[in-house]
């Protein structure tokens, strides 16, 4: 009886043994296991911060919070069919910060085929209600940028109050960059020839100084989408800042694009089809 009580014994000791053996982390004092875990926990809030909550921050204040508009007092939106009906009495009243609606750009048409449901309705209602407007095309990469001109001066009528047509420019596709520098110019010069007019190259900050910043594009007035910034760092020349997609204005259900331009209403004036051609 007493012999196989120590063997049980010996049994345990050596199950133990073996145990510990299997799981070295017994071995290390546990206030080195929580300073060890506080570390990694650290590391992940860090890595969390620095990946999914610093690079949208200001999107955040924005759509949660209060917009932050930059200096200057011409400002304006741009509309589509996605900002729905628009009440045209309550946003012809409407003030951004305290300062009148000053210009609206409009979404017209996008690639060869489409033109959005809204742009007659909307760019009629601009006009009525004493806004300077402009009309935009989104240009597409699948179709030949010859065949996307024609299409934007075949549908969208400008007068002489309207600000120059304006080439929507936010994707690469399959081209190569000096591919789609080269559609982009055929778009540009088409369009050109057929108002009279130097177009507006709208495009975000990153893309532009990525693909479109060669000197080609420098005499185009340049219409720049940089959100969430405090203030623009851009180097070059620049008209128009569309500076939030989360704006709010009386008149219009849901988020608006909203942007400020670089001088004053008479400058903004001076843009229009009708003074560049006095000119």
């Amino acid at each position: 009886m007493v012999q196989a009580k120590k063997k049980q014994t010996i049994r345990r000791k050596a199950t133990k043994r073996s145990r510990n053996s299997r799981n070295p982390f017994r071995r290390i004092p546990s206030f080195l296991l929580w300073g060890l875990l506080t570390v990694v926990v650290l590391i992940y809030v860090a890595f969390f911060y620095r990946t999914f909550v610093s690079p949208y921050s200001f999107r955040w204040k924005a759509l949660y919070g209060s917009v932050t508009y930059p200096e200057g007092k011409v400002r304006g939106i741009d509309v589509s069919h996605y900002q729905g009906e628009i009440d045209w009495e309550r946003l012809r009243k409407a003030q951004l910060q305290g300062v009148p609606l000053s210009f609206i750009f409009v979404k017209a048409t996008e690639g060869i085929s489409l033109i959005d449901e809204n742009f007659n309705q909307n760019f009629w209602n601009a006009r009525r209600n004493n806004i300077v407007r402009g009309a935009y095309h989104f240009f597409s990469t699948k179709t030949p940028a010859r065949d996307q001109a024609k299409f934007f001066c075949k549908f969208v009528q400008l007068e002489g109050e309207d600000l120059p047509p304006v080439l929507d420019v936010e994707a690469i596709g399959d081209l190569s960059p000096q591919k789609l520098r080269a559609e982009v110019l055929v778009w540009m010069n088409m369009v050109e020839r057929h108002f009279g007019v130097t177009p507006i190259l709208y495009t975000s900050y990153k893309f532009k100084t990525s693909y479109l910043n060669t000197k080609d594009f420098d005499r185009y007035p340049y219409w720049i989408a940089h959100y969430y910034v405090d203030t623009l760092t851009y180097k070059g020349n620049w008209h128009f800042w569309q500076h939030t997609d989360a704006g709010k204005i009386d008149g219009i259900r849901g988020y608006v694009d909203v942007n400020v331009f670089n001088g004053s209403y008479d400058d903004l004036v001076k843009l229009t089809l009708g003074q560049q051609k006095q000119d």
